[in-house]
């Protein structure tokens, strides 16, 4: 290193590579325990008569690839690592933030009605403030920081994908709101699809970056089909393939 290097540097220099060297270390710990909590725990070897029959017996397992498994009374509860399996299948959406999320919002989403309490407790959704007839401003509220941020960071990630049903929704809103409130917007989305694959135990199912060209496409359909029906016509709709 260039300059002059005292022992008062010395000292200070070494405090700061101790202080390190123990963050480190504790970043270890936390992660192997949160690694161990994850695993399943394995069976016991030695098993009597009764539970051999038990095992024997057909259960209902989780298949997270059916789309048609909803939780029941019958079913078991949701692992840790089925849950994690779960949020990692949404774009954006990585291990250690899988983790996150699952750390603020739990497994059991019946504490949440619907997707949006979910959404307004962690305080991604617009406020709705109206006065008079006249609406105010919709900033959000505070909600749960450590979750927003996880929130908002995977929206910044999945904003840089290709061929992708989140991405294009950032990048539409971007253009016309700005970046911070599209980031937001997709926060609001993950969390919401969030929910509902905890819920329904289902994988993610990618719409793809033509959904809103598709529902742009229906909309002008029917607003065009109720003018000509106002004016008297009776409209029916024919692709031009089978006109031909």
């Amino acid at each position: 290193m260039r300059g002059t290097i005292t022992d008062h540097h010395r000292f200070l220099l070494s405090e700061h590579l101790t202080q390190i060297h123990h963050l480190e270390q504790a970043i270890e710990r936390v992660t192997a325990e949160i690694a161990r909590r994850l695993t399943p725990p394995s069976p016991p070897e030695d098993t009597t008569a009764s539970q051999r029959k038990e095992a024997l017996t057909p259960e209902i397992s989780f298949d997270p690839t059916s789309p048609q498994s909803v939780p029941s009374s019958e079913q078991s509860a949701l692992s840790w690592s089925e849950a994690v399996a779960l949020l990692v299948s949404i774009p954006g959406i990585g291990e250690r933030a899988a983790i996150g999320i699952l750390a603020e919002i739990g497994l059991n989403m019946q504490q949440f009605p619907t997707a949006g309490h979910l959404a307004s407790w962690a305080g991604v959704c617009p406020g709705h403030k109206e006065s008079a007839g006249k609406r105010m401003s919709g900033k959000t509220r505070k909600g749960n920081p450590w979750l927003r941020c996880l929130l908002v960071q995977a929206a910044h990630s999945v904003s840089r994908q290709k061929h992708c049903y989140l991405a294009e929704q950032y990048r539409r809103l971007a253009k016309r709101r700005g970046a911070k409130r599209a980031a937001i917007a997709v926060a609001h989305s993950i969390l919401v699809i969030a929910y509902h694959l905890l819920r329904n135990r289902t994988l993610y199912q990618e719409k793809g970056e033509s959904f809103f060209e598709e529902q742009e496409r229906q909309g002008s359909e029917k607003r065009l089909i109720r003018q000509l029906s106002r004016l008297g016509y009776h409209v029916e709709l024919q692709p031009l393939a089978q006109v031909g």
